[in-house]
């Protein structure tokens, strides 16, 4: 008889074409009715399976030779979903709500793609076929109506209510929380159809919250009789002749370091110093293995579990309270079976030798992690340090060792996130009564860094041992999501140390080293594990991309964790029996992939029913804060809102549909909402006022709307403070390169161009001298302009392009003219006596701001500036000119006469700089070039005698702007996008002193001569 594998090696081969299943009856020299009969429930078996595929025509393919993908649906509350497929390096599938087919979220499903992204983007699809369903019970809301109703789930991931006719209410009424059986399936219009088959009890009921979790992610409340049996049978005292082949630990101070209410003990430690000076470092795990057998009851139950669930108000333990709480847990001074990992450390904490053997311990005492913070603290407790005098040397000992453990891994690049984490503490009846903190003190650091290093260990150890393992594995980051969190941290002011996409975890370590106690580190830390993938148990070791280890395992959790249970399997067996037969070699490499993935996806659904349970309790304790105010900061920004974190840890969302303030566009790559009116900017990070709006416990969400905005407190100067800084007037534009903003309010703003309106101030007319206001233009929002004309000087300033920003200075017999031009654009910057200043910021965000000195010429432009730290430009006697400040990049200066161009600390000034006489086209009057980035297409300004003059870009269509013998400044509006050219707006007339200085703008074209008269 045929086999499946040989049906599937065949299709699988390269020469084969679809056929159907009389023609591979014949291939196969199938004869006889009852092996015909067996061939088609074979063929009907892997197409049920998904594994091949039958098409119109009644052939059999591959689904993947046949244009269809195999996967898990990840569907998502709003109808839509997700194909993840099971080839892991094949792209996921979007699927529009109305290609779903009736495939509900967790189902396997065959795929269609329909449309294929260019370069490698997105791809979308229709579900072809429903292979596997996920859901058989969905628990729910009973909502009755007249003759029939619906349950709507609790997982609002089953986008669709399920319908229930009259006869299957069995006795469930509005309002009940209800498991119900489905009996059909969607398709088409057509809802899905149930049977009520349990009622936990009324919504409002206590205890029915939890309890509607616990079934909707399919959590076992109790254990089959059969596995109680077991567990009965397994005695409750260490017997002698348990104790045959193991090393006697009996004598050695051994003590275990956990919560106060922590309840199964499994991991053990001692520390002793050798009279080499080196550490010996004993991890003592309980041998849970010894108890639960390979295939028993017992063990199948802890598979199918996967490992313990640590609900707000129980535990869900992987295996019975017998041996968890019981035998298998490390109480004092009670004889106990251990795994031991015995590793000796130099003074560098690097292993030199190291021990794994089965043991016999009997720890000295229980310790908690409050009791050993306060041991170690500079004033322990004197009837604290009576009680663990005995001890207080090997705490000290353990200290010491553990720093230098930490010192090495964040020396090699482990990255350490050092989150603030949370415990809900309720009532007998399951309330909310408080949210504290969890501290992660000297005593937590203590047993993090000694199960590190014995699952470090363990695992290297028995990877060149080449038996079948399973390893815990960490994947590089996805290459895009790492590159998107680069340029988020740019916009704090930080960067990422890496060659191309290569950046080793070192780099983000260093990071979270900066960040280390400013207001940015939660939220920047957030989006850094955000943009990594998820650890997972694997068969290879691949390496652990956030420990930056190329070996790790988890070895030191076997009560509660399958995965370590199933490597103390293994490592007894080989301790005791040394080589390992082919036979079983074989056996046990074909079980390990499935049991990698089934503990990894019980671990996922672990994690989420334990982030749902607080994410209700958190819900249910802010219900009777509604109306309050709070403090928090914002912790994500989304496309449909804020999410703001208070000091408790609880996070609530400010809905963009709340924010009537003002039109509020998403900028994801800068993670902020920015008004379109008013030009406000929410921010990751930012320190806001919240007040407490709604509040749903059925939804476990909580609504906040904002007080007010708590002012930023930061030594680093971000881009998006820069613009708006500049947008609120809150600085002086320019002075001494400080500042970035507009300058001194004045007169009328100039006309508008386009239709926009009009220049939001204009110039103040000081004594001597005029000052006009320049026309405003753009596609939204209100171009300014405000400048200053001082004694007997002119000052002209334009301002082009969607929030286009231009505020400058000139001083005493100077002429000050600049230009900002771009979405976002801003210049600030100011000229000194006899001299002359021009500059131009062009492009998205770009930013300039610099200062000319006596007699001399500075100008600077640039286009998206991912950073501003405005430094000094100042132009020094005989017109010295200095580059940009820390992080400016595209920027360029030339100086004049006799004079040096230099570029300060990170700056690109200093490129194409040029000195001494005959600087460019053989001017050697002085001279300031604003070279910026892409976009410069304007002709630009022309000038005579006395005069400076500046250029605009990103899409300026500048027409020549002159100015006569007299010394006459002009200046004009440069219409942004391409559109027609401003008016200029010409100066009074003013004094001119003896400076001579000659300013020009160059951007993508040539400069032309001046027009002499």
């Amino acid at each position: 008889m045929v086999q499946r594998d040989e049906i599937l090696d065949y299709l699988k081969d390269t020469a084969y074409k679809p056929l159907t299943y009389q023609e591979l009856e014949k291939h196969f020299q199938i004869s006889g009715a009852q092996d015909f009969k067996k061939f088609l429930k074979l063929l009907n078996e892997l197409e049920n399976e998904g594994l091949i595929v039958r098409s119109r025509t009644e052939r059999y393919g591959l689904p993947e030779r046949m244009d269809l993908l195999r996967g898990k649906l990840q569907a998502h509350a709003k109808g839509f979903g997700f194909l993840i497929p099971e080839d892991k390096e094949h792209p996921d599938v979007y699927i529009h709500a109305n290609d779903m087919g009736g495939a509900m979220n967790g189902d396997i499903i065959l795929v269609r793609v329909t449309t294929r992204g260019s370069s490698g983007g997105k791809l979308e699809g229709e579900v072809a076929k429903v292979v596997t369903r996920a859901n058989t019970q969905i628990v729910g809301l009973f909502q009755m109506n007249e003759g029939y109703a619906f349950v709507l789930p609790d997982d609002k991931r089953m986008a669709r209510d399920i319908f229930i006719p009259k006869e299957a209410f069995n006795g469930a009424m509005d309002g009940h929380k209800v498991v119900v059986n489905i009996l059909t399936y969607p398709e088409g219009r057509a809802a899905a159809e149930g049977e009520v088959v349990e009622i936990l009890g009324h919504k409002n009921d206590p205890g029915v919250d939890i309890i509607s979790i616990i079934r909707k992610h399919k959590l076992p409340e109790s254990f089959p009789e059969e596995v109680l049996e077991e567990a009965t049978e397994v005695p409750e005292v260490i017997a002698e002749s348990d104790l045959v082949g193991r090393r006697d630990l009996r004598g050695k101070r051994i003590v275990t370091i956990d919560g106060e209410d922590a309840k199964d003990l499994d991991d053990a430690v001692n520390v002793e110093r050798l009279e080499n000076g080196n550490y010996v470092l004993g991890v003592h795990i309980a041998d849970v293995s010894y108890y639960v057998r390979e295939g028993a009851p017992l063990d199948r139950e802890a598979y199918n579990r996967g490992c313990s669930v640590y609900l707000v108000d129980r535990v869900i333990p992987m295996l019975p309270h017998r041996l968890s709480n019981g035998i298998c847990s490390l109480n004092p001074q009670v004889d106990r079976l251990t795994m031991s990992c015995e590793m000796e450390f130099d003074e560098n904490a690097k292993v030199v030798r190291h021990d794994v053997f089965t043991s016999v311990i009997k720890t000295s005492e229980r310790m908690t992690y409050s009791n050993v913070k306060k041991l170690l603290s500079d004033e322990p407790e004197p009837e604290l340090l009576e009680r663990y005098a005995y001890l207080m040397d090997d705490f000290k000992l353990m200290e010491e060792l553990a720093g230098k453990l930490r010192n090495r891994r964040m020396k090699r690049g482990a990255i350490d996130f050092d989150f603030e984490e949370s415990k809900i503490l309720v009532d007998e009846q399951g309330k909310p009564t408080d949210i504290v903190k969890r501290e992660r003190s000297v005593a937590e650091q203590i047993i993090e860094e000694f199960m590190l290093a014995a699952n470090e260990t363990v695992a290297e150890h028995f990877h060149w041992l080449k038996v079948p393992f399973l390893y815990r594995i960490h994947e590089d980051p996805d290459t895009e999501k790492l590159q998107h969190f680069v340029e988020f941290v740019t916009t704090f002011g930080y960067t990422v140390r890496g060659v191309g996409n290569k950046i080793h975890p070192q780099a983000l370590q260093a990071v979270l080293g900066e960040i280390k106690g400013s207001k940015e580190e939660r939220v920047i830390s957030t989006v850094m594990l955000r943009s990594m993938k998820q650890a997972k148990y694997d068969a290879q070791s691949t390496g652990h991309f956030g420990l930056a280890a190329e070996f790790y395992s988890h070895f030191t959790s076997p009560i509660r964790r399958y995965p370590d249970l199933i490597i103390h399997r293994v490592i007894r067996e080989v301790l005791e029996q040394g080589d390992m037969s082919d036979k079983r070699h074989e056996y046990l490499a074909s079980r390990m992939d499935d049991i990698a993935k089934q503990s990894s996806e019980r671990e996922r659904v672990a994690v989420d029913a334990e982030r749902e349970t607080e994410a209700l309790k958190k819900a249910e304790f802010m219900m009777d804060k509604v109306g309050e105010q709070f403090d928090g900061m914002i912790s994500s920004v989304t496309s449909f809102g804020i999410f703001v974190e208070l000091d408790n840890t609880v996070e609530g969302l400010i809905r963009l549909s709340d924010m009537h303030d003002d039109y509020y566009h998403y900028h994801e790559a800068q993670h902020s909402l920015i008004g379109e009116r008013t030009s406000k900017i929410y921010r990751l990070g930012d320190e806001v006022q919240v007040r407490v709006a709604r509040v749903s416990t059925e939804e476990h969400t909580i609504d906040f709307e904002f007080v007010g905005m708590l002012p930023r407190q930061s030594n680093r100067v971000s881009l998006t403070d820069a613009l708006k800084a500049v947008r609120r007037g809150d600085k002086r534009g320019g002075r001494r390169g400080e500042g970035v903003g507009s300058g001194a309010p004045g007169g009328r703003g100039g006309a508008g161009a386009n239709g926009a309106r009009g220049g939001a101030s204009g110039g103040k007319r000081s004594k001597g001298g005029a000052s006009a206001g320049g026309a405003g233009a753009g596609k939204k929002g209100p171009p300014s302009g405000s400048w200053r004309g001082g004694k007997g000087a002119a000052g002209a300033s334009v301002a082009t392009g969607e929030g286009g920003v231009g505020g400058w200075r000139s001083g005493k017999g100077g002429a000050g003219a600049g230009a900002a031009a771009g979405e976002g654009g801003v210049g600030g910057w100011r000229s000194g006596k006899g001299g002359a200043g021009a500059g131009a910021a062009a492009g998205e965000d770009g930013a300039g701001g610099w200062r000319s000195g006596k007699g001399g010429a500075g100008a600077v432009a640039g286009e998206g500036y991912a950073r501003l730290e405005a430094g000094e430009r100042r132009g020094g006697k005989g017109g010295a000119a200095s580059g940009g400040g820390k992080g400016i990049a595209a920027s360029s200066w030339r100086s004049g006469r006799g004079v040096t161009a230099a570029g300060s600390e990170g700056g690109a000034g200093a490129e194409g700089a040029r000195e001494g006489r005959g600087v460019a086209e053989g001017e050697s009057r002085a001279r300031a070039g604003a070279e910026g980035g892409e976009g410069f297409v304007s002709d630009g300004w022309r000038s005579s005698k006395r005069e400076a003059g500046a250029a605009a870009g990103l899409g300026s269509a500048g027409g020549k702007r002159r100015g006569g013998k007299s010394g006459r400044a002009s200046g004009g509006a440069a219409v942004g996008g391409g559109g027609p050219k401003g008016t200029g707006v010409d100066a009074a007339k003013a004094r001119a002193l003896n400076a001579v200085a000659k300013g020009g703008a160059e951007g993508g074209r040539k400069r032309k001569k001046p027009t002499k008269k």
